[in-house]
């Protein structure tokens, strides 16, 4: 089985920890979180890894090599400008009917081999997978009508299903991206619900964490040595 792995962003949002290191090289722990990564997927017999990277990506080629320290083949699509989340999967060559793709800087429990048999089960064109994620409002929140309070809630929380970052796509989808231009996957997943593709959610309720962020990245730090072993088989 197959997976791309999205490894080529600035990071910028989570500076100055990315000031020297590409964001997938940022520890969690004792490793970088790409590698977590890595050996998630190793673990879930997922044994072609398609690196897709582009700012600072000889530090990643470096250490990644060609993936047989994990028992696994890894090779390198390299974007030479930003061509945002879905254009780097555009690039990559010899890409099977059906494969994974993720963000490299999540750190959850996903079982990738699950969501990968769940997206052939279902016939899908596009398989995303969906945590619901609850967010609290340090404020008071007030509604209006007419000019006058209508209701007062004071530091409410609010439930949304969002996307983790985590898919599985047909092969045949990537000829909706246009060529060597920055296209997102938000976009993609827009133009195939459009087109009226059978665009699947696939919901998780366990631990999932995108560390784009100084405050994400910190809890997950601060997470990682307790619940290692939910991570790390």
């Amino acid at each position: 089985m197959q997976a791309v792995v999205l490894a080529g962003g600035k990071g910028t949002r989570l500076n100055p920890y990315t000031t020297i290191f590409p964001k997938p090289l940022v520890p969690i722990g004792n490793m970088p979180i790409l590698e977590i990564i890595i050996r998630q997927l190793a673990y879930f017999k997922f044994t072609d890894i398609i690196l897709a990277v582009g700012h600072l990506n000889e530090l990643i080629m470096a250490y990644f090599g060609d993936g047989s320290k994990w028992n696994l083949r890894i090779t390198y699509s390299i974007e030479d400008e930003p061509l945002g989340t879905a254009g780097p999967v555009k690039l990559a060559s010899d890409l099977e009917e059906d494969f994974l793709v993720l963000n490299g800087d999540i750190l959850c429990d996903l079982n990738f081999l699950d969501l990968y048999n769940f997206h052939k089960q279902q016939g899908s064109d596009v398989t995303l997978s969906v945590f619901k994620k609850t967010i609290k409002i340090d404020l008071g929140v007030l509604t209006t009508e007419n000019g006058n309070i209508k209701n007062y809630i004071e530091k409410p929380e609010y439930s949304f299903n969002v996307s983790m970052g985590v898919y599985v796509f047909k092969k045949e989808v990537l000829n909706l991206i246009p060529e060597k231009t920055k296209y997102d996957l938000p976009q993609l997943v827009q133009k195939l619900l459009y087109t009226k593709a059978t665009v699947v959610p696939y919901f998780f309720d366990g631990y999932w964490l995108d560390i784009g962020r100084p405050d994400d990245y910190e809890t997950a730090a601060a997470h990682f040595n307790d619940l290692k072993s939910k991570f790390l088989k």
